[in-house]
């Protein structure tokens, strides 16, 4: 079983809409960066669909199981137990985090996007295993993001003594992701930080040197 709080702290989220270049090579080189998670998200007006989808996702799947990267699914239930996957991913928008915990089974990693702490309380009662809270900085990437507000949430979280991993999420880059992990998070997640990057692998690597310089002090645990 892998320890989900040390490979929560470089996600990379990407789909085609996410890249100007052949999504593979991006990830090649975001693991060769130091990306320690991946989330296959394939949404967005010209996002494959069918059987090119599955074809694009067991390439970046066969990838991160080489590299030992967990390769989550984001929302596709019925993609992730195609491919055997390592878990999903799921918005408050999404099927009710209960039916996806049934429909994954409990050895399956289930994250869900959380914006309140009454959503934080529903998820883990659902059997949640991680959350994604953000947006913290603005972000462009989803046109229908939430205002941000910056790490207040996650600090809310910790200190109500709530421990499950946190993944922060939402306009982070290398320069502000330590204060996402002193906040109190595991880890940050990114999209176009990597993949719209001129170099996914520096992108990867800046940021993980940026969460590790402030990634091993206590949390709570």
């Amino acid at each position: 079983m892998i320890n989900l709080r040390e490979a929560l702290k470089v996600y990379f989220i990407m789909g085609t809409a996410n890249c100007m270049k052949d999504p593979i090579e991006v990830l090649k080189e975001a693991i060769a960066g130091g990306i320690t998670f991946f989330q296959f998200r394939e949404k967005g007006k010209e996002a494959l669909i069918g059987e090119e989808k599955y074809a694009l996702a067991k390439k970046l799947q066969s990838q991160c199981k080489e590299h030992r990267i967990p390769f989550i699914v984001n929302d596709d239930i019925e993609l992730a137990i195609r491919l055997n996957a390592d878990g999903v991913h799921i918005g408050q928008e999404d099927e009710p985090a209960e039916t996806v915990r049934r429909q994954i089974g409990d050895s399956k990693i289930l994250g869900v996007s959380v914006h309140t702490p009454e959503e934080a309380e529903g998820a883990l009662s659902a059997g949640a295993d991680y959350f994604g809270i953000g947006p913290v900085f603005p972000t462009k990437t989803k046109a229908d993001a939430k205002p941000s507000r910056g790490t207040a949430l996650i600090e809310e979280l910790r200190s109500q003594g709530i421990a499950v991993p946190i993944v922060g999420i939402g306009g982070i880059t290398s320069e502000n992701a330590a204060t996402v992990v002193e906040a109190g998070a595991d880890g940050v997640s990114v999209i176009t930080a990597i993949s719209l990057a001129d170099s996914p692998l520096l992108a990867a690597k800046a940021l993980r040197k940026s969460v590790g310089e402030r990634g091993n002090h206590e949390k709570n645990v």
